[in-house]
């Protein structure tokens, strides 16, 4: 195994991978909260209508995840344990991968932005507003697909300021277009939401430029044409072993809410604005808990890669030490500020007293969020994918998805009935996960490999993982 620098070993310390992505995070959503807040000035529909859509969005984004996200655990271990080259070769499959999935989702959304929104039953007032910003916006889906894969695979080699800065650029210009078009500023058209949807999806094609000269030289070998054929089918086989259950898990999860999001629209237009506008609030509650998260899996994925086993398990207990009472403090602001925030939003009375019920909810959701974040993550980055779907498969589809329309919609106990089957879920996949991440399982398996190929006899393997379990217990939390 190849000896891992001072300097490579500082990347991917807890704090100096955490900051960009909590920054980059942060004003991603202060920047979105702006967005929203200048849709609302268009109208309450239009709001629902970009809610909905990128509920839908998200769920599409899957199809590539699957892809990305793999590859970013893949290339964090290789470059863990020296072996760089390999994470390349699976930074430039990864790519092309996602690259060809993004343009038949693009084709998709184009032709038939309609069907889909009926589909999903989305309220006729809002169909004809929703078939515009969708065949736009999802039309740009290869753009989506070209930053979620370039982002992963830059973070992931340790370099977490580059996607920072980039999406930095990317929301500011996002912000300036809006403004231009919404309100037909320095002699623009007024486009309404036409325009924010264009505004989309010239400041990604920007943020794609940019983070693909980043990609290009994120590596010791710089990336160039010659590389374009370049394809391993056994590194590939294991960004798809790691990458699939991931896939599935995150589709879990985009389809649960995006479920919820038809639930609500069944019940009325004033739930789904309300459920929109909590979205962008709920976001500042956990944009730490979630950053440190991020880069618990990176660090975590390195030091499995490096053999590191111990570092690796306590790893987690940092992240929810500190990330918890984060949320918790965060979500109870909130709670306190909210009415005032909301009311820069919208002056609907109907949808300011939801939002006002569901900001105490907020307050025993987001602690489980901020579990399942760091804990989820964690199992990820060593490997352990397929225990995180089938838990996410059983738990979204019987608790967050069938609560909410048994008690939500069949019942008619309507969103707050739905806000706590959300919270069940939570907390119920925080607990299973818990007790995976105490056992042990991949890490042991890692062990197990290290101590075969130093050429230990069997008994001086179980001998060794016993003490290692031992030391690895002894201190969990700090």
């Amino acid at each position: 195994m190849k000896k891992i620098k001072g300097g490579e070993k500082d990347k991917f310390s807890l704090w100096l991978l955490a900051w960009p992505i909590f920054i980059e995070l942060f004003l991603q959503i202060l920047l979105g909260t702006v967005d929203t807040l200048m849709v609302s000035r268009i109208s309450d529909n239009a709001v629902a209508v970009v809610g909905f859509s990128n509920q839908l969005f998200n769920a599409l984004t899957t199809l590539f995840a699957t892809v990305a996200s793999g590859a970013g655990i893949v290339i964090a271990q290789k470059i863990g344990s020296g072996r760089e080259e390999d994470a390349r070769t699976v930074a430039i499959i990864a790519f092309k991968v996602t690259a060809a999935i993004g343009i038949f989702l693009s084709i998709l959304l184009i032709a038939v932005p309609g069907p889909i929104a009926t589909m999903l039953q989305l309220p006729d007032e809002l169909l004809p507003l929703a078939k515009v910003y969708i065949s736009i916006v999802g039309g740009g889906m290869i753009l989506t697909a070209m930053i979620s894969m370039l982002g992963t695979a830059i973070r992931n080699t340790g370099n977490t300021k580059g996607p920072m800065f980039t999406a930095i650029g990317m929301n500011v210009i996002h912000i300036f277009m809006n403004y231009c078009f919404i309100f037909g500023a320095f002699g623009f058209p007024q486009w309404g939401l036409t325009g924010v949807a264009i505004s989309t999806v010239i400041s990604r094609l920007i943020a794609t430029v940019v983070l693909l000269f980043i990609f290009l030289g994120t590596f010791q070998r710089r990336i160039g044409i010659k590389d374009i054929p370049v394809f391993d089918r056994k590194l590939f086989k294991e960004v798809l072993v790691i990458g699939w259950p991931l896939g599935v898990n995150s589709a879990s999860w985009v389809f649960s809410q995006l479920a919820i999001f038809s639930f609500l629209a069944v019940l009325g237009s004033t739930e789904l604005a309300a459920r929109t506008y909590m979205n962008t609030l709920e976001s500042f509650c956990f944009m730490l808990g979630f950053s440190l998260a991020m880069a618990a899996q990176i660090q975590i994925a390195h030091l499995y890669g490096a053999g590191k086993t111990k570092e690796a398990y306590r790893a987690v207990y940092r992240v929810l030490a500190f990330g918890l009472p984060l949320v918790i403090v965060n979500a109870f602001i909130l709670v306190l500020l909210g009415p005032k925030l909301l009311g820069l939003f919208t002056q609907d009375t109907d949808i300011l007293a939801l939002c006002a019920a569901l900001l105490w909810l907020n307050l025993l959701l987001q602690p489980g969020k901020m579990i399942n974040m760091a804990l989820g993550n964690s199992l990820n980055a060593v490997g352990d994918t397929r225990y995180t779907m089938v838990i996410s498969l059983i738990f979204m589809s019987v608790v967050a998805t069938g609560c909410s329309y048994l008690f939500g919609v069949s019942l008619g106990w309507g969103i707050i009935a739905i806000y706590a089957s959300m919270i069940s879920d939570e907390y119920i996949r925080g607990v299973f996960s818990f007790f995976r991440w105490r056992g042990r399982k991949h890490l042991r398996m890692k062990e197990q490999e290290l101590l075969h190929e130093r050429g230990l006899s069997q008994e001086d393997q179980r001998q060794a993982l016993e003490k290692t379990a031992m030391e690895g217990v002894a201190t969990p939390a700090l």
